[in-house]
């Protein structure tokens, strides 16, 4: 008789285990954390060192699930971004998906030095693993905090953790190849120069072949929704191993697939929204069981019992990295952008590290890097600290540093932040100070969206404010680019400071 065991006993095990971390994770996110966390440590719980006692090393199966997933999840994530929002934050989270990574990374390679007393090219490899936010734990827990961030912020912190994983694994894949060579082999400008040539083909053909896919498949899908009414499993079935064709086939011409396959979401959602908004429930199923098999195999790979003798320098590079080297970063790629002081300190602060560090750890041992197994376990420390503080503070020092908005169902919070009066965006300036007995400034005749946009020189979004003669004026409420109404909070009233 056949003997099933093979099947049976595996797909038992997966099924009880994310049964388990699910309800976990429902109560856990009452106390304000994570569900990936409730992922990872019911993962570590099976795993070699918990009650289960699973053992389990197969590095190639979780590098392959970990991929996969990821592709899942940005894909996911850029069908949700509208291209209006994705304008808004492209610049600076372009900036910070490059320069700022690479700036996290060497800060964070000093606390390595320092910390662990490692050599300068592991060192390096490290800070370039944990250098990236990563996108699972930025846009579940953007989604699931329940706080509504303005929109700068927002798609500031989405888009870059969508776009920065290029720049984390072409550093990891240069650095393993200069921590396994014992340092750079050659002149200085050549290896700069391959450098450069490198990173701008990983850019370059990811960006192109994802935007090209999801215009084209955009344009197949219109045609065929005149042809051809298909189910809404079917639809995102389509749409899923569509995206996976395109993170496979960029990624085997050398180009990045994780952008490729972000930038395919976000071009597919623009030209054929209509079309998917019916399987979009069916695709974020998709990317929570990504997100739950992916942190479970991770937890299994890792044994908290190596974990002890590095385990107080690991977390002091895990606090650096967060308290100092992504704020450090943040602030001198945000400087220029007209952010405000609080808006830099939030988008700092939530610098989630998630399954991304993890998955680029398994890069040492598939290479035999030395040190590969102290690299994994720091990275996972640095994880699993970022998702206990970083994670589950998300919605308080959102509403402690101002950016978060209000529920447009609470009229009390409205008033608090918008101020009792709302006034067109097209209302003269001059016309508001007459009627409520402020000083005019000397561009009175401006339009009130017009001298918000000239003091701020930026576009503007909702829950940007400026004062106007002790007044306090407010962004309400955005028609696309255009201001549509702006609330007015007299200098009489409490003003409350974002």
């Amino acid at each position: 008789m056949l003997n099933l065991d093979f099947l049976s006993l595996p797909l038992l095990t997966a099924s009880v285990l994310i049964f388990i971390s699910l309800l976990i994770g429902l109560f856990s996110k009452r106390a304000g954390f994570s569900f990936l966390l409730a992922f990872l440590l019911t993962g570590i719980l099976a795993g070699e060192d918990g009650p289960f006692g699973m053992r389990f090393d197969d590095y190639r199966l979780s590098f392959w699930v970990g991929n996969v997933a990821l592709a899942i999840i940005l894909l996911d994530g850029g069908l949700r971004t509208s291209f209006t929002t994705f304008r808004t934050g492209l610049k600076p989270a372009l900036l910070l998906a490059t320069l700022g990574v690479m700036l996290t990374s060497g800060f964070t390679a000093v606390a390595a030095v320092v910390f662990l007393q490692v050599s300068w090219p592991t060192a390096l490899l490290l800070g370039a693993i944990v250098g990236s936010t990563d996108a699972a734990a930025v846009f579940s827990l953007l989604k699931n905090t329940g706080v509504r961030l303005n929109e700068r912020v927002a798609t500031t912190l989405e888009i870059e953790s969508g776009m920065n994983d290029p720049m984390a694994v072409f550093l990891t894949l240069t650095l393993i190849g200069v921590a396994s060579a014992g340092g750079l082999s050659g002149p200085v400008s050549d290896n700069m120069l391959a450098f450069a040539q490198a990173l701008a083909e990983q850019f370059g053909w990811g960006a192109l072949i994802g935007i090209a896919a999801g215009l084209l498949f955009a344009w197949a899908m219109k045609r065929a929704a005149r042809l051809v009414d298909a189910p809404d499993g079917v639809l995102a079935l389509l749409v899923a191993s569509a995206g996976l064709s395109v993170f496979a086939f960029v990624t085997w011409f050398g180009g990045s697939g994780f952008l490729a396959v972000y930038l395919f979401g976000i071009a597919l959602s623009k030209k054929a929204g209509a079309q998917l908004e019916s399987c979009l429930s069916a695709l974020d199923g998709y990317a929570w069981l990504s997100q739950a098999s992916m942190f479970l195999l991770l937890g299994l790979l890792v044994t908290p019992s190596t974990m002890l003798p590095t385990l107080l320098p690991a977390l002091a590079v895990a606090l650096a990295m967060m308290f100092v080297a992504r704020p450090l970063a943040v602030w001198l790629c945000l400087a220029p952008m007209r952010f405000t002081r609080k808006e830099v300190a939030y988008i700092g602060w939530v610098g989630l590290r998630g399954a991304v560090p993890i998955v680029l750890a398994i890069f040492p041992f598939m290479a035999q890097v030395p040190d590969a197994p102290l690299i994994f376990n720091v990275a996972f420390l640095v994880v699993l600290a970022s998702l206990l503080l970083q994670g589950s503070s998300i919605g308080w020092f959102a509403r402690r540093m101002g950016v978060a908005l209000p529920d447009d169902a609470n009229e009390r919070a409205m008033r608090a932040v918008f101020g009792d009066f709302s006034l067109s965006g097209g209302t003269s300036v001059a016309d508001v100070c007459q009627f409520y007995g402020l000083t005019p400034p000397p561009d009175a005749r401006l339009s009130l969206d017009a001298w918000m946009a000239q003091a701020f020189r930026r576009p503007l979004v909702v829950g940007d404010h400026v004062l106007l003669d002790g007044a306090e004026l407010c962004v309400r409420a955005m028609d696309g680019p255009r201001v549509r109404t702006v609330g007015l909070k007299l200098p009489d009233a409490p003003v409350i400071s974002p």
